[in-house]
């Protein structure tokens, strides 16, 4: 009788308990669940992000369900309009839809984050997404940078500035410079696809900025740039002064470099070839001056230099590479000093071809023989940033 009693105590307090705690959902209650967005921002208009929210089973009731934004990185009333409200979805649709107004902006930053949560819902529950993100992708064509580094001399004693560019304006100028594209590897097994994106190549405040991307473009998991003069603006001999900042990083290899105009008909490295700087991401406190040459592929001959900054990195601030070039001899430098030269009479093997017209280009290439490839300390977006080119004679 005892146990009787005891049993029928047990069992009045579990349905005491259990009357108040949260009573178990109905079987069939349809589930909210809200998808993330992720978008471009526009640089001059409104955004609208489109957030779904999926119901399941389809609701034979209607639904209504209270909303709100979050800030995350991305701030109410700078990055995006605050909303709140309540959303309706009538008996029978699978779906609903809340719109969040993105501002406007040129700035090309990091990404921004913000959510939006579902809270309150009537005839549902909401599922294991109740608050999803909406990503805010800043690819516009403002690029703040800081022009702190080192500067050239605007004139040299006997010489004549024939020809500069400053990337004024807010696009490349097509009378100097045209795109290479692709992504084949450019016979170092690189990892990019050159593109002619403005997310890859850009004018911003008197800069040209070339930007590396982890992103799929074709079967290459990487893009960037290569921006050339061949055929357009090409020079024998003379001063060149490119001021540049870099970027950094394992697999990053960005380059200002000179070919032989007459590479379609006598191929590389017949050519020649001026690297009148070259760097190694991982390496971020030096950079190399190279030049190439030889009668065919197979028979590549090369003689270099490089040079090791006193303090502090190349991503830091701005420095400028030179190239002293004149009938007997080649010098490269940085910031003014001289660290490799080579003269005619030392480049044996094959024909001479640092006596002919060549063409500039700039490039940052992802992965490859030389800087191996990146790893996961390597960080993206990447960035080379040329203040000006200048050549004097």
């Amino acid at each position: 009788m005892k146990k009787t009693l005891f049993v029928l105590l047990i069992s009045l307090i579990a349905v005491t308990s259990n009357g108040c705690s949260e009573p178990a959902a109905e079987p069939g209650v349809p589930v909210l669940n809200l998808r993330g967005v992720i978008q471009n921002r526009d640089s001059k208009q409104n955004t609208i992000f489109r957030f779904t929210v999926d119901v399941t089973p389809v609701p034979v009731k209607e639904i209504k369900v209270k909303y709100q934004t979050l800030e995350e990185t991305a701030k109410g009333g700078k990055d995006f309009i605050v909303a709140s409200g309540t959303l309706t979805i009538p008996a029978g649709q699978s779906t609903g839809e809340i719109e969040v107004t993105v501002l406007p902006d040129s700035l090309r930053q990091d990404d921004l984050m913000f959510f939006v949560e579902l809270t309150a819902p009537e005839n549902a529950k909401t599922g294991e997404m109740s608050k999803a993100p909406g990503t805010i992708l800043n690819d516009g064509t403002w690029f703040p940078v800081d022009g702190k580094g080192f500067v050239a001399p605007a004139t040299y004693s006997g010489m004549n500035l024939v020809w500069n560019e400053e990337f004024n304006g807010k696009f490349l100028n097509p009378a100097a410079w045209i795109h290479e594209t692709g992504g084949t590897g450019w016979g170092n097994n690189e990892l990019q696809n050159y593109t002619t994106s403005e997310k890859n190549a850009f004018l911003s405040g008197g800069y040209l900025v070339i930007e590396a991307r982890k992103e799929q473009s074709g079967s290459n998991a990487y893009t960037s740039a290569r921006i050339i003069s061949k055929d357009k603006k090409t020079f024998t001999y003379g001063r060149i002064d490119i001021r540049a900042k870099l970027p950094s990083g394992k697999g990053i290899w960005p380059a200002l470099w000179m070919l032989g105009n007459n590479i379609s008909q006598a191929g590389w490295p017949a050519c020649g070839e001026i690297d009148i700087m070259e760097y190694l991401g991982h390496e971020t406190s030096k950079v190399y001056g190279t030049l190439h040459w030889g009668p065919k592929w197979d028979n590549h001959i090369y003689k270099g230099g490089n040079i090791m900054l006193s303090s502090g990195h190349f991503y830091e601030q701005f420095h400028v590479f030179s190239l002293l070039w004149t009938a007997d001899k080649l010098t490269i430098l940085l910031d003014n000093s001289p660290y490799f030269s080579l003269r005619k009479d030392e480049i044996t093997g094959g024909e001479y071809p640092f006596d002919k017209p060549h063409f500039f280009i700039m490039n940052v290439a992802v992965g490859g023989n030389w800087p191996g490839n990146p790893d996961n300390t390597t960080q993206f977006p990447q960035r080379m940033v040329v203040d000006y080119i200048r050549v004097y004679q």
